[in-house]
């Protein structure tokens, strides 16, 4: 699936590179491989589907304000809404 959520860069420099990310219900990220270790700080709770290459499907609940660490790589995969409501989290990632 391509790109069909909103991403909004809010901060970038040497450093880090913060992006705010808005979906609406179904709306995906497009596939991805993280090429920098990243924070997610949930802006509103909701129910996301990781989709792996291969169809896997991880299914994650994210509660506002609580947030997550990655580090890079991790394998591609694509996030996409599996709410019924719209989506925000911020991206912070660490270059």
């Amino acid at each position: 699936m391509s790109t069909t959520a909103r991403a909004t860069k809010q901060h970038e420099d040497d450093r880090v590179r913060v992006t705010r990310w808005d979906f609406e219900p179904g709306q995906s990220t497009g596939r991805h491989v993280h090429a920098y270790d990243y924070v997610v700080v949930p802006v509103t709770d909701g129910r996301t589907h990781v989709i792996a290459p291969d169809g896997t499907v991880t299914v994650s609940e994210l509660r506002a304000g609580e947030s997550y660490a990655r580090p890079a790589g991790g394998g591609e995969h694509e996030v996409v809404n599996a709410g019924t409501a719209p989506l925000a989290f911020v991206e912070i990632e660490s270059k």
